[in-house]
């Protein structure tokens, strides 16, 4: 859209304030027809450049009565919301269908609309300078032209608005020769109050006009970017035969249902013929979907997702649309190659990602789309490269790389636009993309008269390409947005798809052919430097903090593998995650691409902590050798093994904990493993406990508790022996005392006298025994023996009988 400028009031001279009322009256009834004759000049002087750019063949300034200022066309404004065909030929009818609407608060009298074909644009910077004029620049612009291309309104009030449509046959449009012309469609009327009409708005776009082929044709490659931004976590679930993968969001499914980014893009690529340039980790994740499959909510719970149903007819479309077209797979996860240049490679181990991600992303495409990719171009961020770029795009066995001519820039000298693909060393290609054509599609395209304005630039743009060198053939690359909207979309496909029918200065080829291209031999074929990376890209690249996040998750990954009987269940979606952190979409956004990162450690983090020492109270061991149990848990769904256990003890009491033993752990089980010790003393100590993998790394926290040891020595041996041996004779002695108690005679019998005893007992042995008996009663078995009290006899201790003599 143009809008024309306002004249702003003429200021008074301080004499003119002290004329009477009466002629300040007049003279603010004659203002305007003043400011008409006094702005006539700058207009003249501002369309005399804007002429000359136009070419040898723009016709000379004229001069116009009443012709307004640059701001004072600001009015009204016109907007051309259709033309067509875009590309005209004989015989064709050009229909221009467009708005205008009176934005002053004065209504216009006697207003029309008409079509004014301008000059021919021999350059593509004369282009660009007739779109960006706003104010109406006689002979420039051109003269209406009537009968159907002009239409009158009338009265077009203040506030209102006007839909026109203007048509001519090309034939009668003043285009002698084929290249591209301005078309402008103009409003003419006058101001309420003013004597004079004059154009009080114009809209300018450009047409391109080849009624014939050209003697040569330019070969042009489009990239059809699919590629989304990242939507699956590391985190999995259990499901039926399957672990389900869970996503961030559902903003993935509403991309492919109908009428979404994604499908819009698939629907209107399949008629088109483009390179597709395809992100694997987008094709991985609708797979995925294609499943079931759990989202997580805002407050953090996981419900079941409901796109399978649109994941499948997208992935069926998406093959039939790539069938009979070439496919180029960036690496899985579209790494960020500039921040990995600038950043990553300060961290080991960061380029080592790059490998990989190519290869599955290879695998991805051809397993998901059944075709066979190529993998052989890098795509920096914008088509901005310089040496570290350049170098890491190739690391991974890419030999070309798409840049940008905005960034590999032509040399002054140059009047044409040269073949895209130029060599720069080391058997690496650079393709440069033109970066016009590259970036017309960017911004709000969902007004018509932006999008038909950027159609008919392409056209126009392409057209002068092939007009620049009739004779030779060139080979131009557009490498558009990564991520385009709907309306972006939709206005590509409008105009490659004009272009392929009617556009008859150009052919479709393939990037691969594109980059097999004979190069231009007046390009300049060195990298930009270091320091000729634009400040506003590199300030959005991700930070070398980000990277050492990700070293320190994939070698706890590394870990993890060690220990599992089935490494590949964690390897794949942790593997996946960690090429999705390096991803171009975290752009500009570090506060989710840590929060991503941050996911991914924290659930790997959860896993190993399943695998660990139960804690164990402080416990006892009696005797030189003992054993010591620990238990070790293992809460994961697969087995683990390759661990072992080692225990250290303190040195105070000499406690041998022995070698380590060997771990292996059935899924969602315990296991208790004894480790056999020895001791050299009594006393407490600690011991240690430690899980290690089989490369030597502590798996988990080490745990740790406290031993008493209570050695039995050989003395407190014979201090018990002795004990259990006098509890034997003790027995034994109230035994014996019991049997004798049994042969005791009747105590009512009568008692012999110890005199009337017989001095030899010879073989009668009774009363003696009697006596000893009777004696034994009186005083502990001993007392009542007068011989005992007197010396005279003593008897044996051993109570055999008898007498010691003295």
């Amino acid at each position: 859209m143009a809008e024309a400028a306002q004249t702003p009031g003429t200021p008074i001279a301080p004499a003119l304030r002290r004329w009477p009322g009466r002629c300040v009256a007049v003279l603010a009834a004659s203002l305007p027809l003043l400011a008409g004759m006094v702005v006539q000049p700058h207009a003249q002087a501002a369309a005399a450049p804007s002429a000359l750019s136009a070419g040898p063949s723009a016709p000379s300034v004229q001069t116009a009565p009443a012709t307004p200022a640059a701001d004072e066309s600001r009015t009204v404004s016109v907007s051309i919301t259709g033309l067509t065909p875009s590309a005209p030929g004989k015989g064709d009818t050009v229909t221009v269908s467009g708005r205008v609407s009176n934005r002053t608060p004065s209504d216009i009298v006697e207003a029309k609309v008409a079509l004014r074909p301008g000059a021919r644009l021999t350059t593509r910077s004369a282009i660009d300078r007739a779109d960006s004029r706003t104010a109406y620049v006689p002979g420039v612009d051109g003269e209406e032209i009537g009968r159907k291309g002009t239409v009158k309104i009338g009265d077009l009030p203040s506030g209102a608005g006007f839909s026109f449509t203007l048509s001519v046959p090309a034939d009668k449009l003043p285009f002698d020769e084929p290249g591209v012309y301005q078309l402008g469609v103009s409003l003419s009327g006058r101001m309420a109050g003013e004597a004079y009409g004059r154009v009080l708005g114009i809209e300018r776009t450009v047409l391109p006009w080849q009624p014939s082929a050209p003697e040569q044709t330019t070969q042009l490659t489009f990239l059809w970017p699919l590629i989304s931004s990242t939507h699956v976590t590391a985190r999995t679930e259990s499901g039926d035969q399957r672990r389900m993968p869970v996503f961030e969001d559902d903003d993935l499914e509403a991309e492919i249902a109908p009428g979404g980014r994604l499908q819009q893009m698939v629907a209107l690529g399949r008629k088109l013929p483009v390179t597709w340039v395809v992100d694997p980790d987008l094709l991985a994740s609708v797979e995925a979907m294609t499943n079931n499959y759990k989202v997580l909510t805002e407050d953090g719970r996981e419900v079941a997702g409901k796109g399978q149903a649109n994941a499948r007819r997208w992935l069926h479309e998406l093959r039939q649309a790539v069938e009979d077209g070439e496919v180029v797979a960036l690496p899985f996860g579209d790494p960020d190659l500039a921040s990995l240049a600038h950043r990553g490679k300060k961290v080991s181990g960061a380029l080592s990602h790059l490998g990989p991600a190519t290869e599955l992303g290879r695998m991805t495409v051809e397993t998901t789309l059944l075709t066979e990719p190529s993998t052989d171009f890098a795509w920096p961020v914008e088509g901005a490269v310089d040496p570290s770029i350049v170098s890491v795009a190739t690391s991974a066995g890419a030999h070309n790389v798409i840049a940008r001519s905005d960034s590999m820039r032509e040399p002054d000298s140059l009047n044409h636009t040269p073949t895209a693909a130029r060599p720069i060393g080391g058997g690496t290609t650079a393709i440069v993309a033109d970066a016009r054509l590259s970036k017309l599609f960017q911004g709000d395209m969902t007004r018509a008269d932006d999008s038909t304005e950027a159609v008919q630039r392409f056209l126009a743009h392409t057209q002068s390409i092939t007009a620049q060198q009739p004779g030779r053939q060139r080979s131009i690359v557009v490498a558009p947005q990564r991520m385009p909207t709907v309306s972006q979309a939709q206005a590509m496909a409008g105009a490659l798809d004009t272009l392929q029918l009617d556009g008859r200065w150009a052919e479709f080829v393939s990037l691969s052919e594109a980059a097999e291209a004979d190069p231009d031999p007046q390009v300049g074929r060195k990298v930009p430097g270091q320091g000729s990376y634009p400040a506003s890209l590199r300030k959005r690249e991700l930070r070398t903090e980000a990277f050492e996040e990700i070293r320190t998750i994939r070698n706890t990954l590394d870990d993890f593998k060690s220990i599992l009987s089935e490494p590949a269940r964690v390897e794949t979606p942790f593997s996946s995650a960690l090429h999705r952190s390096m991803s171009v979409s975290w752009r500009g956004d570090r506060e989710a691409a840590a929060e991503y990162r941050d996911s991914v450690g924290g659930y790997l983090e959860e896993l190993t902590d399943g695998v660990r020492l139960i804690e164990k109270s402080d416990m006892k061991l009696s005797g030189r050798s003992a054993t010591i149990p620990v238990t070790v848990q293992n809460k994961l769904l697969q087995d683990v093994e390759n661990l072992e256990l080692r225990l250290v003890s303190g040195r105070r009491i000499g406690l041998d904990v022995g070698e380590a033993q060997p771990v292996t752990v059935e899924g969602g089980h315990s296991q208790s493993v004894k480790v056999p010790t020895t001791a050299k003393a009594n006393g407490r100590t600690w011991v240690e406990a430690q899980l290690y993998t089989e490369d030597g790394e502590p798996w988990g926290e080490a745990m740790r508790f406290q031993v008493e040891v209570t050695e039995i020595t050989s003395a407190v041996m014979l201090v018990i022996s002795g004990g259990v041996l006098l509890v034997v004779l003790a027995g034994v002695r109230m035994y014996t005392q019991r049997k004798r108690i049994g042969e005791r005679p009747d105590p009512d019998a009568p008692l012999v006298r110890r005199s009337e005893e017989p001095e030899e007992h010879g073989d009668s042995e009774g009363p003696a025994e009697s006596g000893r008996s009777s004696a034994g009663e009186a005083g502990d078995g001993q007392a009542g023996d007068p011989a005992e009290n007197t010396g005279a006899g003593r008897r044996d201790p051993s109570g055999a009988g008898e007498k010691v003599k003295r």
